[in-house]
């Protein structure tokens, strides 16, 4: 196996899980957001803006996935551009939270494994795609 095939390999399965995370992420959060009374109910003290900006960011996984496989640039700043705001908008929930405002505690861990997750695929994108691409 190649050294290319082997990359290539790479962001295909980073390409896969930015797309299942995407689509899974917007259907979580259009039913939260959309939802009748017992999806609403179902969310508990979730977040307004987490919520929002977690749905939204599903659109932009899907994309950063697509461009992934596609092997384009722009794939590796929209990888980065959604860590970083990613960990922002964690940065900003921990203020509320800090500040007394009624949250889920799996929204911590949502938090957590999204900045995780795109971390990674940072990464992957970062060694692929961009200057610094080993392959």
């Amino acid at each position: 196996m190649t050294k290319e095939s082997i990359c290539g390999r790479v962001l295909v399965i980073a390409a896969g899980v930015a797309v299942v995370f995407g689509a899974l992420t917007v259907l979580s959060g259009g039913r939260a957001l959309f939802g009748g009374a017992e999806a609403q109910a179902a969310v508990g003290n979730a977040v307004g803006f987490v919520l929002w900006f977690n749905f939204l960011a599903g659109f932009a996984y899907i994309v950063a996935g697509i461009g992934l496989y596609l092997r384009h640039l722009v794939a590796l700043w929209l990888s980065i551009a959604i860590l970083v705001s990613t960990v922002l908008v964690g940065v900003f929930f921990g203020i509320h939270v800090l500040q007394g405002g009624a949250y889920e505690l799996r929204t911590v861990g949502a938090m957590i494994l999204r900045a995780a997750v795109w971390g990674v695929i940072s990464i992957v994108a970062w060694r692929n795609l961009g200057k610094a691409a080993q392959c």
